[in-house]
């Protein structure tokens, strides 16, 4: 049954003992990282700070935070300090916006995903299309490990070339979907359009998406279409899985392969249990141990119990950014990244760009004032290149002003 059982016995006991637990793990890595990791060993010092002061949770809260933003430069100076082992005995080096490298070690399922899959509904003998990325940044792999670990059989297709996608999941009777819901609801459409019957010509029986807000109504509407299961992770390209849902679809459960907390932007400091704050992670990776590592996202806990029987805490959800980085359509977009394309072009006096989700389709919309003699085209291509990602150019006169001059701005509505 795709709705019952559990990947293994961690998720099902009491909340205190899979907290002991880990906080066992949390100090084993405390440790490692102490030992083999020169970025940690230079904030633990700069805090005035020795691993042996770390036995309690209060303790843990004194270690600085480690800002994803941060990665960037402690990335450009040596990867190395942040790594337990040489670049040579990794698996993977993936690279994502940024840019930012995501070191992938050897361990079984590395990322931790097999037990999100499996709560999703995911089983032995599942044909899976996979329509994540291969190329560079980590997520098609990183989603195919838990796939053939759980015993699927995985289509790798990537994104785009949404025909032969129609034609690989009629033909092969696909029974699972794992991309964006917003991609499976245009495979939807391009395939009623071509005369096809969503539910008799395929065998879709359960989806996992990620990467973009899913709404209620996106969520239902896909469900319907295809008359299949929809349920969602979060996680990051720079730690793997951090929460998930299970069958219930009533929050996000926390992983049991990592220790979050829910902070005030910024500082580190717990939030009251509730409300909204930072994701702080610390993954237990034994490669790339980012202890405290701050996401940058958004989100509250519930901590009522869930009738699935998994004892762990849900994510409410995420509730959008604490800095000036968006995430649109799965990619980062870092506002340095947006002022160094515009640094190409002396003409521009100005930039803003705004995110909005007109029926829950994101749109990027370039806003530039300039002066005369600027080449749009060589604009966009330069943005596209650097951003990886399409917007729609709006140009304004030498005179005109922006609302907010030099930054993301998303006015983006969820339901």
């Amino acid at each position: 049954m795709r709705t019952t059982g559990y990947y293994h016995d961690l998720e099902i006991k009491s909340r205190e003992e899979l907290k002991s637990d880990k906080w066992t793990r949390l100090q084993n890595i405390i440790q490692l990282a102490a030992e083999k990791c020169r970025e940690f060993k230079n904030r633990l010092h700069k805090a005035g700070i020795s691993p042996r002061d770390i036995t309690s949770e209060k303790d843990f809260l004194a270690i600085p935070p480690l800002p994803k933003k941060n990665l960037i430069t402690l990335q450009e100076e040596d990867i190395n300090q942040l790594l337990t082992t040489d670049l040579g005995n990794l698996a993977h080096i993936y690279m994502s916006p940024g840019p930012i490298l995501d070191p992938e070690g050897t361990d079984d399922d590395y990322w931790g995903w097999a037990e999100a899959f499996y709560a999703a509904g995911f089983r032995p003998k599942d044909i899976v299309q996979m329509t994540f990325s291969y190329h560079m940044t980590p997520a098609g792999l990183m989603l195919e490990q838990p796939l053939r670990k759980l015993g699927c059989a995985v289509i790798p297709t990537g994104p785009g070339n949404t025909e032969a996608q129609i034609t690989l999941l009629t033909r092969l009777k696909a029974t699972g979907f794992v991309g964006m819901a917003s991609y499976l609801k245009t495979i939807a459409k391009k395939a009623k359009a071509a005369g096809l019957d969503l539910k008799k010509d395929f065998n879709l029986q359960v989806a996992f998406v990620a990467a973009e807000i899913l709404t209620p109504s996106l969520r239902n509407e896909v469900e319907e279409m295809f008359g299949m299961v929809v349920r969602q992770g979060y996680g990051t390209a720079d730690v793997g899985c951090i929460a998930y849902e299970c069958p219930e679809a009533q929050g996000m459960h926390l992983s049991t392969r990592c220790w979050v907390e829910i902070c005030h932007p910024g500082t580190g400091e717990p939030v009251v249990p509730g409300e909204i704050g930072e994701v702080v992670v610390t993954p237990f990776s034994t490669t790339y141990p980012l202890i405290r590592f701050a996401t940058g996202d958004l989100a509250a806990i519930d901590y009522s119990p869930c009738p699935c029987g998994r004892s762990a805490p849900r994510i409410k959800g995420i509730f959008g950014r604490t800095d000036s980085t968006a995430k649109v359509k799965g990619q980062f977009v870092y506002q340095h990244q947006v002022s160094q394309v515009m640094a190409e072009f002396p003409v521009i006096i100005n930039w803003q760009l705004t995110l909005t989700n007109p029926q829950g389709k994101d749109t990027l919309t370039l806003y530039v004032q300039a002066r005369d003699g600027l080449d749009e085209k060589k604009l966009i291509a330069a943005f596209k290149e650097k951003i990886k990602l399409l917007p729609v150019l709006k140009v304004l006169s030498a005179h005109e002003e922006l609302e907010e001059p030099g930054k993301i701005v998303d006015k983006r509505v969820w339901e």
